[in-house]
């Protein structure tokens, strides 16, 4: 046994040797204490080539959203993000007393930032890698929807009020804690204006995220494949289905043509790819959404770029809408959609009739590309709002909604990033020791 990752990776070397291919996930970042996407190794040495090359052999893909809360991005990494405040679990995996659980180091956009930065510096990029949601429920099944959801660990979380939604009657009060006792859990409560509640941290965790993968054809081989290629897409339980394309010639595609993929894997990258120069040429992306018929309407298709700018050696990030819902045009200047008018009821989670899209499909030029920059591009794909589960237990027992947690959330989707990489002679690399700017949000 062993805590250094770099012990698996190597036994699974092992394996490989011996004709039995494997790959490791990474899972829940977000409460790691900042020690999954680190700036060097396990054992505090510096990152190198080989180091690199061996962690993506070994974990091509990452969850980034499950139960325990979303690794995409948190306020504090990207503070100009709107979107970024999403189902954040802010406390460290099985740590009694919870204990709060430093962002930087566990969320997957500055890990790519940090890749390209590792990269900038020759020291090969560790975070190269895909991405996928998971449930992370241990009770048989996923609780995929949010107003059916029912728990997590079962006990524990098993009803409303244990799981902190909906106030505590004096019944529940000595089963929780009976419960909490059994499985050596702390126990506290909150008072708020409908009564008291438990304060277990259980209000933080989310409904179960999904994995999907791009496959030939639904065989384990084909989609062990598509994740060794990260061919992947991760959702919050919605089943959104995303294609995203990178190319040079996208542009000459038709998007209602019914040969649209083909020509697209033809002519692009899909996600999980690299694009190289072609004659400084700026790169089109091809990014196409469904809506799950079950779920809400698509309220707008994101696309998030992060780059190493080439001059000053410093990593940054944006994010652009690139399709709006209803035929609304996104703002030049602002990059963004503006507001579709959706909204939800909270007295009964209804949501707007009419409003929102079924399907959103646009091609899209960066418009800041500078072709000496080291870039990724993921998509994020957002739903209308809708009630989150916290509040569909409230209704449900007649309360109102927790006023300390969020009523409404936007189920998401995210692809695996396209990377975008200049020619070698076209960067001016930055030795070791030089003067790469590192962001500090510790």
């Amino acid at each position: 046994d062993s805590l250094n990752p770099e012990d698996l990776w190597t036994w699974q070397d092992l394996l490989r040797d011996k004709g039995i291919d494997t790959i490791s996930m990474p899972h829940n970042s977000n409460g790691s204490n900042g020690q999954m996407f680190e700036m060097e190794s396990f054992k505090g040495d510096a990152i190198d080539i080989l180091y690199s090359e061996k962690r993506m052999r070994n974990e091509p893909i990452v969850e980034v959203t499950q139960v325990k809360g979303t690794s995409e991005t948190h306020p504090l990494l990207s503070p100009d993000d709107d979107w970024a405040d999403f189902e954040i679990m802010d406390v460290r995996v099985g740590s009694r007393p919870p204990t709060y659980s430093k962002p930087s180091g566990g969320y997957v956009r500055e890990a790519y930032l940090n890749g390209l930065t590792l990269e900038f510096t020759k020291q090969g990029n560790p975070y190269k890698f895909g991405l996928i949601g998971s449930s992370d429920t241990h009770t048989g099944a996923g609780a995929f929807d949010e107003s059916d959801y029912w728990s997590k660990v079962g006990l524990l979380d098993g009803d409303p009020e244990n799981r902190g939604s909906v106030p505590l009657t004096e019944e529940n009060v000595d089963r929780l804690k009976e419960y909490m006792a059994a499985f050596n859990q702390p126990i506290s409560t909150i008072k708020l204006d409908q009564g008291e509640y438990a304060n277990t941290g259980f209000t933080q965790w989310g409904a179960s995220g999904l994995a999907v993968a791009w496959a030939e054809e639904n065989t384990r081989e084909s989609i062990f494949q598509a994740f060794k290629r990260k061919e992947t897409f991760a959702t919050t339980g919605s089943r959104i289905a995303v294609r995203f394309f990178g190319g040079y010639d996208l542009s000459s595609i038709d998007l209602n043509s019914d040969s649209l993929v083909s020509q697209a894997y033809q002519k692009g990258v899909t996600m999980g790819g690299d694009l190289l120069n072609d004659n400084n040429k700026t790169p089109e992306f091809i990014v196409w959404a469904q809506r799950d018929k079950n779920g809400a309407p698509l309220q707008r298709i994101q696309i998030i770029k992060g780059w190493m700018d080439s001059n000053s050696g410093r990593p940054s990030e944006y994010v652009y809408d690139v399709a709006c819902s209803d035929g609304l045009s996104v703002d030049p200047l602002t990059n963004r959609c503006p507001d579709n008018g959706a909204r939800v009821n909270i007295s009964d989670c209804s949501i707007s009739k009419n409003v929102g899209s079924t399907e959103l499909k646009t091609i899209w030029k960066d418009p800041d590309f500078n072709p000496l920059d080291k870039s990724f591009y993921y998509v994020r794909v957002l739903e209308n709002p809708t009630c989150r589960w916290s509040t569909w237990d409230a209704i449900k027992r007649g309360f109102k909604p927790r006023e300390d947690l969020h009523e409404t959330i936007q189920e998401r989707a995210w692809s695996s990033p396209i990377w975008y990489s200049p020619n070698e002679t076209d960067v001016d690399v930055i030795p070791l020791g030089g003067t790469i700017q590192l962001r500090d949000f510790n």
